[in-house]
This record gives structure tokens, sequence and C-alpha cells, in this order.
């Protein structure tokens, strides 16, 4: 069957020749009032097409061909330059099984870590590493980065004894033992809202305690007195694949916060218990970039975080922000009956660090540089 034009003639239809650059777009629309679908007709609609390109300027054609090879050199520049990525704290499971987990606590082998190795060339090594991101992206936002790893000696030496970084100091940032809730609002509230979640994994993770031995995945951390246990779900950076499972919700919470410190050297998140009768000593955290976000689990009587000095007690179901840069230390001396403290701890970024600033220190303090 064949379909027949609506109109008996076509003649009567065509418009006055037009100038070449406007016949595609003439020929398109007479052919859409003229015809139905018929294979006469589609033939003359291919036809035509043919004939309207043949009829384009050269010079546009030209124009187009040449976009389309820069953009084709583009991608495939971009794809051999472009530094290794940096994933999010749920891409870096699958990574970290090959890199040294002991007893689910990670261990690092690397003599360059500039983490756990301080030595005279680690100002070169920041530097060579801040040239390499700014040749690969931009020196736009890196002036206080700059200025910190040039003057790090000083800086560090310089300090007061209330606040010592260990590793790094970035300048000009608001400076403070505690922060309020509202310096990282959104992920303190999705904490405290899977507040039940986080225990129950705890909870679960717990029974396996016994007398006689440390369970798979806890590592036990000196102190002077008592016992301090941690179970470690992303530790310098890299994920502990295996205690990740045993912690799958609490793992998959860890993806949804904006501010967790996933992808360098100074990120970790785990469960931190106290046993009745602990004191941790008076220590420095690595860095002033972060905040430490603890989640009170657990909290008897008589526990206290002592930070630049101030006293604070935890709460269940709540959390407390404070800057581990700054001498700190805490104690659990309530009674045996009321059991251990228990804090879920995760690093947050300093809520003064600026987003060019974040990816140039994930880049440089990337686990394993």
């Amino acid at each position: 069957m064949v379909w027949v034009p609506l109109r008996t003639t076509r003649t009567d239809r065509r418009a006055p020749l037009r100038a070449p650059a406007t016949r595609c777009t003439t020929m398109s629309l007479e052919w859409l009032m003229d015809w139905s679908w018929s294979l006469d007709g589609l033939r003359d609609f291919i036809a035509t097409g043919i004939q309207s390109f043949r009829d384009c300027d050269a010079t546009a054609l030209a124009a187009v061909a040449c976009l389309l090879v820069l953009f084709v050199w583009y991608c495939y520049h971009v794809g051999r330059e472009q530094p290794r990525a940096y994933a999010t704290v749920n891409a870096l499971m699958q990574s970290a099984e090959a890199n040294g987990v002991q007893n689910g606590y990670v261990y690092c082998h690397s003599p360059e870590c500039v983490r756990c190795t301080h030595h005279d060339g680690l100002n070169q090594k920041l530097y060579h590493n801040l040239q390499e991101y700014a040749k690969r992206y931009s020196w736009s936002g890196m002036g206080r980065i700059h200025k910190g790893i040039r003057e790090q000696g000083r800086y560090l030496n310089s300090r007061p004894s209330i606040q010592k970084p260990e590793v790094f100091f970035l300048p000009d940032l608001p400076t403070m033992p505690y922060f309020s809730r509202d310096a990282q609002k959104h992920d303190v509230e999705l904490l405290e809202r899977n507040f039940q979640t986080i225990l129950c994994e705890f909870e679960t993770l717990y029974k396996a305690f016994s007398n006689c031995s440390l369970p798979q995945g806890w590592k036990m951390n000196s102190t002077p007195s008592g016992e301090w246990f941690t179970f470690y779900l992303v530790n310098q950076g890299m994920c502990v694949p295996r205690n990740c499972r045993r912690c799958p919700r609490t793992y998959r919470l860890l993806g949804s916060l904006r501010t967790c410190i996933g992808n360098n050297v100074f990120g970790n998140a785990c469960i931190s218990v106290l046993s009745p009768g602990t004191v941790i000593a008076e220590h420095y955290g690595p860095t002033n970039i972060r905040i430490r976000c603890h989640l009170g689990l657990k909290t008897p009587s008589n526990c206290e975080l002592v930070v630049g000095g101030e006293p604070q007690c935890w709460a269940e179901g709540r959390c407390l922000l404070f800057d581990d840069s700054f001498l700190h230390t805490a104690f659990h001396e309530g009674p045996p009956e009321e059991g251990p403290r228990v804090v879920f701890m995760v690093d947050l970024w300093h809520p003064n660090v600026a987003a060019a600033e974040r990816q140039a220190l994930d880049f440089i303090f990337a686990p394993g540089r």
C-alpha cells in the first residue's frame, strides 16, 4: 500500500529559488507539509538533504571539522596527562586489600611517608608535591599552603606549647580547642541521626571480646594505665576492608558525610573504647587542617576529654568537635560496673579550609606519596 501526496500538485506550493544557506530548511518544511510517509517521499527527502549538504558553505564545514579535531585532541591529552584519581572513601575499599593490613590496622611501610616520617627533606618533599599539583591544576588558591610549606619549620618551632601539630601547620586558620556543632552542621546531624545504627554495630563487635585475646580487627594502643582499643574503618586515608565489611551501615554512612577526610593521611574513622581506669597520655595531633568529631556511644560517669587545658564530657548520641593539634588527653575514671567509654571518631575538614585547598592537600598528602 502506498500513500499519495496530500496535494494534487507540488508546483503550486513551490517558493521562488532561495539562497543555498536556507535551502535545507525550506525544502524540509515543504516536504513535511506536502508529503506523508511514502517510499517516493522518503527518497526525495534524502536527495534534498544530500543536495543541501553539498550547497553548504565550505568554510563552515572546515570550521566544524577543526573543532571536532580539537575536541578529540583535548580528550586524548586530558586522559593521558590526568593525575591519578583520588577516590572517595567508598572507592578506597577496593584497593586497600594489598596495602599492609595487619589485624585490621594499616601499618605504613614507606620510609618516605610524610605522615609517619620526620626528616630534614620533608619540606622539600612537600614543596615538590605542591609544584606537581600546581603544574597539573593551578596555583590559584594555593597561597596559604605555599606559605605553610615554605615556613613550616618556623611555624612548628614557634608555636606555643598549647598547640603544636607534629607534621603540618596551615597558617591563618582560626584557632580554638573546641568547635561548635554548627562548624560542620550537616555531618554532625547526620551522625547523630544514625546513633542507634552505629551503636548496634559496635555492640555486635564488642561481643567478641574476651579476657584472653584481642579480637580480629581491633588494635590496642599504648597508655600509662588501663586499656584503649580502636577499631578502624579508615586509617590514615586507607580503608580497612575487613573491618568495613563487619560494620556495613556505618561504613556506608561515611560516604554520605560531606566533609569527611578520606583521601589523605590525616583522615581516620574508628570506634574508640576506653576501659575503666584508663588514661591517655597528653599528645598532639599531626595537623590543624582537620577537626576531630567524637559521637558518644557509651558515656559512663567520670569520663572527660581535655583539649588545650579545657575539659569537656561526652554525651550519648551527641557529637563533640575539637582540634586535636592542641595538647589533649582523655581518661575514664568511672566505676568498672558502668563499663567502657565508647565513641565513634571521624576526622572532618576544618571549616575554613577552602575547596581548592582541600583538593591540593589530598594530592600532597595522599597515602603512600
